[in-house]
């Protein structure tokens, strides 16, 4: 399997997972956790779903532009989620705070990624 096709059926399980999290804490976690709790929940959630749908964006982009900058970003909305999402779900259902020390490098790989989408938009060519 191509990297375009590994990167869009992970960036669908990705968008899966961060739909069955967001219901999970809506039905289940919601009278079961504290306010603050379930706000760390959803902004896990919510990421994922936006970094899912933008490895989706970077991968057509590639496909479309062939800038290995559009890859790249596209793994590093992959990693980046798991690791600041990743950490939120564990510092969550845990209650162990110093996985809050590990999101912030979650978020600065999502932060390359979106840099790494402009780079690639900005220097690709058309197929």
């Amino acid at each position: 399997m191509s990297a375009a096709r590994w990167l869009v059926v992970l960036a669908a399980a990705s968008g899966f997972m961060a739909v069955a999290a967001a219901a999970f804490g809506a039905h289940w976690l919601r009278p079961r956790l504290e306010p603050d709790a379930l706000a760390v929940f959803e902004t896990a959630a919510r990421y994922q779903m936006y970094h899912a749908l933008a490895t989706l964006l970077a991968t057509l982009l590639f496909d479309r532009w062939q800038a290995p900058a559009l890859a790249l970003a596209g793994w590093l909305f992959l990693g980046g989620t798991v690791v600041f999402s990743g950490s939120l779900y564990l510092l969550v259902g845990t209650g162990a705070r110093w996985w809050g020390a590990v999101t912030p490098i979650g978020g600065l790989a999502l932060l390359a990624g979106w840099g790494l989408l402009l780079w690639g938009a900005m220097s690709g060519r058309a197929r």
